[in-house]
């Protein structure tokens, strides 16, 4: 009903690729938003240009990806053994992988971009860049939970 009344055709089913372009685009969007704004209200962050900023969140979406990707991969070798031992290797290993990937995509973004990409204040900028990843995964969140119910909003038209 609610797409005759505006129009609008259904685009059919999307494959694997697909889904992953788009979510990976939106993810881009939505870390270059977080960047800008940070750059623009908080003065421990500072990129050089737009063009910087947007290069950046194409490199930081690649790299917080494969950080993912790499920390479920270990996190399976883990899940298939039983015990308390293994279940405690998995978390300690789980947060080795994301905590310390931060420092590895700081100094990737460091060395891609040196002075045009910069965070500062406490633990020479790692409080500040870990605040703005923080930002950025709870942003990219709330577009994927708005996604989702508008998905749910519209199966009940």
């Amino acid at each position: 009903m609610a797409r005759q009344k505006y129009g609008v055709e259904t685009a059919g089913s999307f494959n694997r690729r697909q889904q992953f372009f788009s979510r990976f685009i939106f993810g881009i969007l939505v870390d270059l938003t977080v960047l800008n704004l940070f750059d623009e209200y908080w003065g421990l962050v500072a990129i050089g240009s737009f063009s910087v900023s947007l290069f950046a969140a194409v490199l930081l979406q690649t790299l917080l990806k494969l950080t993912i990707r790499f920390e479920h991969w270990v996190g399976a070798f883990f899940a298939g053994k039983p015990g308390r031992y293994w279940k405690a290797a998995r978390l300690l290993s789980a947060w080795l992988i994301l905590f310390g990937s931060k420092f590895l995509i700081l100094g990737a973004i460091d060395l891609a971009f040196g002075e045009q990409v910069h965070f500062g204040g406490p633990l020479h900028g790692i409080v500040a860049f870990i605040v703005v990843v923080i930002a950025m995964l709870a942003a990219e969140a709330a577009v994927v939970r708005f996604n989702r119910w508008l998905g749910q909003a519209e199966s009940t038209d």
